[in-house]
Order: C-alpha cells, then structure tokens, then sequence
C-alpha cells in the first residue's frame, strides 16, 4: 500500500478554500487512475504540543508507489496537482509513503 498524504495549510479564507475542495479538487482528484481510497480530516488538525499549521489533511491510497506515481503522471493527476493554486495558497505539503499493517 502507497499513500499520498497532503496537509494543507491554515487558509486566509476558510469558507473559500471549503467550497473549492468540495466542489471542484475532490471530484478531480478521485479521477485519478488507480486511487483506492480517499480520506480527509474532520475538525481542526491538532498538534499534541500546541497549534497547529495544518487545516485540512487528506490521505489518498493506492495499490502501490509504482501505482502512486503512474496516477499522478495521467492528466487526470496532473489537473489535480495543477488545482492546487487555486485554493491552497497557503501552500500545502505532499508526502510519500509506504506503508504496512502491524
């Protein structure tokens, strides 16, 4: 299993970065050829030692990091990725992992 993790950024307008992720960033993101599954936080992101810089964090899962990177080289990955500007200007963090069950 291969997960993109995004962690999103405290925005300057909330109620503006909400409808754009809603309305347009998630339906192009769940075109992305081989996506599993797709998750995203609820509620404000916390930090155990404070506040936190993170609004929003969504964790995208696929069959493998080959998988990963083969989705998000499709057009359909890159009109996500090209989404990004238009509602995370507060920037935005994308990570890489495998991962296992233990």
């Amino acid at each position: 299993m291969a997960k993109l993790v995004v962690l999103y950024k405290n925005p300057a307008d909330k109620a503006a970065f909400d409808a754009h992720y809603e309305s347009t960033h998630v339906p192009l993101a769940k075109k992305i050829p081989g996506l599993q599954k797709y998750e995203i936080s609820t509620g404000p992101v916390k930090l155990l030692g404070g506040e936190s810089p993170y609004y929003l964090v969504a964790v995208l899962h696929f069959a493998s990091s080959e998988a990963l990177m083969q989705g998000l080289g499709t057009p359909e990955g890159k009109a996500a990725a090209g989404d990004l500007g238009n509602f995370a200007q507060a920037g935005a963090e994308l990570l890489v992992m495998d991962s296992k069950e233990v």
